[in-house]
């Protein structure tokens, strides 16, 4: 993490499920170069060490709130808290917070479907909404949905979770062509296989974890997979003033596993 010019100083972005894993990664490297930021996480605590870690590090403002984004009267009140303390809108917001849902779509419940959409669409629709009025009223803001390379790819026994993210693109490419005029731009990154405890955690579970982790790293042609600050890297570029002629588009960085045909 190498903060270079203050590229994000001056910006206020709010960066939901920010207690771990890429959230984490990305609120850091937003510090680092600058930004004033407004952390979300569902756990509390954790975002109360996140945070604290945070605040060993220079930068701007850090605020932060424990908050449910399925709940949208809670989310409402937390940006708008947000926006009355730091005294601004917030400019720039990234939509990571997200749960994986995987089942095989006969033994998907309707408890099941519907938490991979309350959270995983729902509640990236309802922070995006809490961000986009004072955006338009500014004439610019950026908005960064974290989806997933199952956005684009299907791998068997992970139903409901690829329709989600499927759905999520869609989301993306709706407001950004509705509030491109406006000067606001809707992005998305698609990551593929992350190095964050939630990876960690699944090798574990696995009969063989040495070989499950062997069989992911075997599936990229680079026979590794992304650190979470390659991730961040990538959205401190896409929700800073360097490519603002680029909306409804959706980088993927997964080191050409979806390019790769594997059993």
């Amino acid at each position: 993490m190498v903060g270079q010019a203050g590229r994000l100083a001056g910006r206020f972005i709010a960066v939901t499920g920010a207690a771990q894993g890429i959230g984490q990664a990305i609120a850091a490297e937003f510090r680092a170069e600058g930004a004033d930021l407004f952390l979300l996480d569902i756990d509390g605590p954790s975002l109360e060490h996140a945070a604290a870690e945070l605040t060993h590090l220079p930068g701007g403002a850090l605020l932060h709130a424990a908050a449910d984004i399925a709940d949208a009267d809670r989310v409402a009140q937390v940006f708008a808290d947000a926006a009355l303390a730091q005294g601004r809108h917030l400019d720039g917001l990234v939509n990571n917070a997200g749960v994986n849902v995987f089942h095989p779509p006969l033994q998907t419940d309707a408890a099941e479907w519907q938490r991979a959409f309350a959270i995983n669409l729902e509640g990236a629709w309802s922070c995006a909404r809490a961000v986009l009025p004072g955006m338009i009223a500014a004439g610019h803001g950026v908005i960064l949905n974290i989806a997933s390379t199952h956005s684009f790819t299907i791998i068997p026994g992970t139903f409901p979770y690829p329709v989600v993210k499927h759905a999520l693109l869609g989301l993306t490419k709706s407001l950004a062509l509705e509030y491109a005029a406006q000067g606001v731009r809707v992005n998305a990154i698609a990551p593929g296989y992350v190095a964050t405890q939630k990876v960690l955690d699944w090798w574990d579970t696995q009969p063989d974890p040495a070989a499950a982790r062997a069989a992911t790293l075997a599936l990229h042609p680079q026979g590794r997979i992304a650190e979470a600050c390659e991730i961040a890297r990538a959205a401190t570029f896409m929700i800073s003033d360097e490519c603002p002629f680029m909306t409804a588009t959706c980088l993927t960085i997964d080191g050409g596993l979806s390019q790769r045909q594997h059993a």
